[in-house]
């Protein structure tokens, strides 16, 4: 029988909590828009027919992870998320950037502006023009 190790370097650690399975993606979906909600509330606004304990362990898995909480209302458990939105898509996207794209924001840049089907309007064009502009003279 393998054993398995209980002494994860704390890059590994930080990658499974960065790391959110589509359905924990739906479910950190549901919690930013209603600001907290019982398992029950989650349970109703997932597609297709999840069972009770399925969200529950998604939830607790969400909260051994780090990115929910949890109060006791009249014997409910509330949930809410640890960060707001912008904070945990920032952490997220520089989990991704680090993965795949070797820390380079110009590679980043690249894919998404060769992956973006419909071309890019030149009033995205400007504003992201704007961001480098921005970002060349904070480096200045």
């Amino acid at each position: 029988m393998a054993r398995i190790s209980k002494d994860h370097s704390k890059t590994h650690e930080d990658e499974g909590r960065a790391y959110l399975s589509p359905r924990e993606q739906q479910i950190m979906e549901i919690i930013h828009q209603r600001e907290q909600a019982t398992a029950s509330e989650v349970m109703s606004a997932l597609p297709g027919e999840p069972s009770n304990s399925a969200v529950r362990t998604h939830l607790r898995i969400l909260e051994t992870k780090g990115h929910l909480r949890h109060v006791e209302q009249q014997g409910r458990f509330v949930y809410s998320a640890v960060r707001g939105r912008q904070s945990a898509a920032r952490s997220a996207l520089s989990q991704v950037v680090t993965t795949f794209f070797d820390n380079s924001v110009e590679k980043v840049v690249a894919t998404l502006l060769s992956a973006k089907q419909d071309g890019i309007s030149d009033e995205e064009l400007d504003r992201l023009q704007a961001m480098i502009d921005a970002a060349k003279q904070k480096g200045r």
